[in-house]
């Protein structure tokens, strides 16, 4: 995935997330739960309990920028056995994970024609 910035980390937050958080609600969990500074420029990844949205923040130096990723019939790849609050994954992980892999290993999405 090309973004329009170069984070210097990645993090998984790996519990999930009610998704009514927005931009503050996902900054106070990376900064209380996960004591890292949110103004680093670090790209922190969310999921619902769904396993079918996740939600990328990161800070631009001008402001934060929260995107949206829905899957249609699928389900992510979240990692679930791991016993840190946060992973921090490689941008060709994020890639993975986007793409519908697993991080910690390929397991593809197969989608099929109803036709």
């Amino acid at each position: 995935m090309k973004m329009f910035v170069d984070p210097p980390h990645i993090y998984l937050y790996r519990d999930f997330v009610d998704f009514r958080k927005s931009i503050n609600g996902l900054t106070a969990l990376v900064e209380l739960e996960l004591r890292q500074d949110a103004y680093t420029g670090a790209l922190f990844i969310f999921c619902n309990k769904g396993k079918d949205k996740i939600k990328l923040l990161y800070w631009d130096k001008t402001g934060f920028a929260l995107w949206y990723k829905r899957l249609d019939k699928q389900r992510f790849k979240w990692p679930s056995k791991i016993n840190d609050e946060a992973l921090a994954l490689s941008e060709q992980q994020l890639d993975w994970l986007l793409s519908g892999f697993s991080v910690l290993g390929h397991e593809p999405l197969n989608y099929q024609s109803l036709l």
